[in-house]
């Protein structure tokens, strides 16, 4: 029973996994029809603020993860599960998470955009690094043998591709782009996690007795992921919005990307899959808790800009 879940396989036909692609790249489509190329210029304007953001993302939080798998030392799956998440961009909710908390909403959108387009390079190469570097893991990559270009592609298509799309109807067609948004991102984002839904409900069984470790696991690497953003945007002294904004981004990860690659290039992989949805599931309980502490309490003593 214990390496079980390492060797559990959630198999989506060929019709199936398209599905997934269209889903998640409606999903993207959804967001990047609240960007405009204009706000591409924060970057120039908030420079420090953005690289912090990067920095967390894809440096910092993939580091922080492999010290705290090295340090529990999960079964291989699981290890492997919470560094592909770990190594993808922001949430789809990051923004709405970060307007709720009266954060910096232009520098979220900005970041988000941003990560989307490092994610092709960056996503795939944190999870052969740090996954590399874990020797439990390592066996795993080595038997799957991922073609690290490929993954690009992948990554690259379902990303890239729709965001540059949805960005150019906001801005040729921005009054339809405004009515299409309220439909795309709740929409999609539904579709895709009942397809992922219904494949976990197959293998239920063996996933419910993995509940309480694979729970403990997420709430704490979470919480690691909160305080990377937190303490490295306090660290280097930024406004009280961009840290709030930087929090949320860097523990916000888009886990329905990571259940895509596992799904496309590890078979459905139980233990990865099973990281992967807990933490789609429990971070948008933690990001409404702590964008809710911050605009309902801790606001009440600063004046709102």
């Amino acid at each position: 029973m214990e390496s079980q879940i390492d060797h559990l396989q959630i198999h989506f036909d060929s019709q199936s996994l398209w599905m997934l692609n269209i889903a998640l790249a409606l999903v993207m489509f959804g967001i990047a029809l609240d960007i405009r190329p204009s706000d591409f210029r924060q970057i120039w304007k908030a420079p420090r603020a953005m690289l912090t953001g990067v920095l967390c993302q894809f440096i910092l939080l993939p580091l922080a993860t492999f010290l705290l798998v090295v340090l529990i030392r999960p079964q291989p799956s699981f290890a492997l599960g919470m560094i592909l998440v770990a190594s993808c961009p922001g949430g789809n909710v990051s923004n709405f998470m970060s307007h709720l908390a009266r954060g910096n909403t232009a520098l979220s959108v900005s970041l988000t955009a941003l990560a989307t387009l490092a994610a092709v390079l960056m996503t795939p190469l944190n999870l052969q690094l740090w996954g590399g570097l874990y020797a439990p893991s390592a066996e795993i990559l080595k038997t799957v043998r991922i073609d690290l270009l490929e993954m690009i592609r992948l990554v690259g298509l379902l990303l890239a591709v729709p965001l540059v799309c949805g960005m150019a109807l906001r801005h040729y067609r921005p009054a339809l782009a405004l009515r299409l948004t309220r439909y795309f991102k709740g929409g999609s984002l539904l579709f895709f996690f009942g397809l992922i839904g219904l494949a976990l409900w197959k293998d239920r069984d063996v996933f419910a007795a993995y509940v309480g470790a694979v729970f403990g696991i997420v709430l704490l690497h979470n919480l690691i992921a909160l305080g990377t953003g937190f303490g490295t945007a306090r660290l280097l002294r930024l406004s009280r919005k961009d840290v709030r904004t930087i929090t949320l981004e860097t523990g916000i990860q888009n886990s329905g990307l990571g259940l895509l690659i596992i799904f496309t290039f590890f078979d459905g992989l139980g233990g990865m899959a099973l990281v992967a949805a807990f933490w789609g599931i429990w971070h948008l309980v933690t990001g409404l808790l702590v964008a809710g502490i911050w605009s309902r309490y801790l606001l009440r003593k600063e004046p709102v800009l």
